[in-house]
């Protein structure tokens, strides 16, 4: 049968495994944390790797706006100044400014010729989309959320090389992802993204090939961020046009042109720092990540979400078989191993994981397994209390229960403890000269005074043998000053005994008396018997010693042994000597008391 127990244990410990693992699947699945798990990826993943210092910004700052007026009012000659000043010396020129509107023909065609003849210049073209039902091939209508409605260039004739500069923030607003080309289906043109068609020029240049990005389903890159704001070298537009820049610090470099003024409104959140960025230095993040082969990308969901949900249901099954002591520590490393995983692979492997999920689940593990095995303790605790109150005094089995000090070893303890016996005198004969109904009375009323007598001074009430009632002090629980809680539980027994007489005397005119013996020692205290019934009970010499004393009581005598007495006899305990005593199985007498008073009150008679 206790093998029979401890496979339903395990069976049920293993369904609510599957059930918190198919729960933790699920959520990774459909990404039910996805605000939470992309604050966690971008504070914990997003890790600074250092910005290379061969990309560089031509900042339009707040200086430039005060030398050269409103930015949207400039002449694009300023733009052709720019590259006059750069000359040769950079590898590519990145302007990564919309240039919707002419401004004036000759200052436009100047910019245009700079470019043409720089021949290694990029500018910034959008792309309009807009969304359309269309008919498939199967006849069938379906929305399309990216129907080009028109592509806004910088010069009216497709003379210069572009690429698109088109933002993709994330629904709270943050940028992680660019798209590098996007493949225009009605009309099969391709457009190139700004910050690939940078790369792809400097590439070229340098005479290497160009990796291609790697994607994810909607065709998006993700971004991993090599700087925060301010990283990348920025030197003022107006400084470099003024002369106070020498151009040769750009040799070989990568160059963008762009806004770095608040005012500018090309500011974007990101996920590597609190403060917004400039566009034109997410263009330089982008460029690096091409450089650098730096092409994260999340796990398949199907995937992880599997992985997730079985390392779940495994951790729960460690924290089943683990307590509270080695449950936290696992804990706290597993919740560690979980964030180093996920930081090593994001940088190392370009696999980002939804760590959140395996952070939250296992904490969700640990706290599940604590409240089940606490509900477990609990409901095994209330069931020892409900069978010992039949035992021990109920005030102290609250007790223990509220102070949580429940301590009871099972199979068996030495204690040093008090045993008290007592029984009726001359049972057998009464029992015969009343109806059976009358004897059952007064058994009961007996055994109500002595239980709570035993009750009442903290005893444990271990059994009724017949007409005999034995009690046991300082077992289960520590019971301070037991050996006095017992002589005060034979006192009230005494005491109240007299009233008891009385009533039988007027009811059925028969006389009750009892006998109790005491004795204090040693002995085995514990659950004996076997899987199916079992008695808490004690056993030994010091049992047997109480029993013989009570069987050489007479009626209304309280006999303890001259052991017990030698504890207590400065403690308000007086008694007389009997004498050594031969007892039944003791090759050796005992030496025996009386007792006759305690706590100032005579035992047996008045005060």
């Amino acid at each position: 049968m206790k093998e029979k127990k401890e496979k339903s244990r395990i069976w049920l410990i293993i369904l609510e495994a599957l059930a918190v693992g198919a729960i933790a699947f699920l959520f990774c699945y459909n990404d039910l944390f996805f605000a939470i798990n992309s604050l966690y990826t971008d504070k914990v993943y997003q890790r600074s790797r250092g910005v290379n210092q061969s990309i560089k910004i031509i900042a339009i700052d707040e200086k430039t706006i005060a030398e050269y007026g409103p930015f949207g009012a400039w002449d694009r000659s300023v733009y052709a100044d720019v590259l006059d000043k750069l000359g040769d010396y950079p590898a590519v020129v990145g302007f990564d400014i919309m240039f919707l509107s002419e401004m004036s023909e000759e200052g436009d065609e100047l910019l245009k010729e700079a470019a043409l003849e720089n021949g290694n210049v990029i500018f910034a073209s959008h792309i309009n989309f807009d969304t359309v039902v269309e008919k498939d091939a199967n006849g069938k209508f379906a929305i399309n959320k990216f129907y080009v409605k028109e592509v806004n260039l910088p010069f009216t004739k497709d003379e210069v090389t572009t690429g698109f500069v088109n933002v993709s923030a994330d629904e709270d607003g943050v940028v992680r992802r660019v798209i590098p080309t996007y493949q225009n289906e009605n009309t099969d043109e391709t457009y190139t993204g700004f910050s690939y068609e940078i790369y792809k020029k400097y590439c070229k240049n340098k005479g290497v090939t160009p990796v291609s990005p790697k994607t994810d389903s909607k065709n998006s890159m993700w971004i991993y961020y090599a700087g925060k704001p301010f990283d990348y070298e920025a030197v003022s537009m107006a400084d470099l046009l003024s002369g106070k820049v020498d151009p040769r610090v750009f040799t070989d470099c990568i160059v963008l042109v762009g806004a770095y003024a608040n005012g500018l409104q090309d500011q974007f959140s990101v996920p590597n720092s609190a403060n917004e960025m400039f566009g034109v230095e997410i263009n330089a993040n982008i460029i690096q990540g091409y450089l650098d082969g730096a092409f994260p990308l999340p796990a398949d969901r199907v995937w992880i979400s599997v992985i997730t949900g079985l390392i779940v249901f495994a951790v729960f099954l460690l924290f089943s078989k683990v307590g509270l002591k080695w449950g936290t520590p696992v804990l706290v490393l597993l919740e560690a191993l979980t964030v180093i995983l996920g930081i090593n692979l994001f940088t190392k492997a370009d696999i980002i994981i939804p760590g959140v999920y395996l952070l939250v689940f296992i904490f969700f593990d640990y706290i599940f397994a604590l409240i089940i095995k606490y509900v477990s303790e609990s409901v095994q605790k209330r069931k020892i209390a409900s069978a010992f109150r039949k035992y021990v005094a109920p005030q102290v089995v609250d007790g223990i229960m509220k102070s949580g000090q429940y301590k009871i070893t099972l199979g068996g303890e030495n204690r040093d403890i008090a045993v008290l016996f007592v029984d009726i005198r001359g049972f057998t004969p009464l029992s015969e000269s009343l109806k059976p109904e009358e004897v059952v009375e007064i058994l009961n009323e007996y055994l109500n005074l002595t239980t709570n007598s035993i009750f009442k001074n903290g005893g444990t009430l271990d059994k009724f043998i017949g007409d005999a009632t034995m009690a046991v002090f300082n077992a289960p629980f520590d019971l301070p000053d037991y050996e006095m809680s017992a002589l005060r539980t034979a006192k009230d027994i005494v005491a109240g005994a007299k009233a008891l007489e009385k009533s039988c005397m007027e009811r059925f005119g028969r006389k009750v008396t009892f006998g109790v013996g005491v004795n204090c020692g040693e002995a085995v205290v514990g659950n004996i018997g076997c899987d199916f019934r079992m008695d808490y009970t004690a056993i030994g010499d010091t049992v047997n010693t109480a029993a013989r004393l009570e069987s050489n009581a007479k009626p209304g005598q309280v006999l303890i042994s001259e052991k017990i007495y030698e504890r207590v006899k400065d403690k308000g305990v007086k008694a007389e000597p009997i004498g050594e005593i031969p007892l039944k199985g003791k090759s050796k007498g005992v030496f025996v008391y009386q007792l006759t008073e305690i706590d100032g009150i005579k035992v047996g008679g008045e005060e």
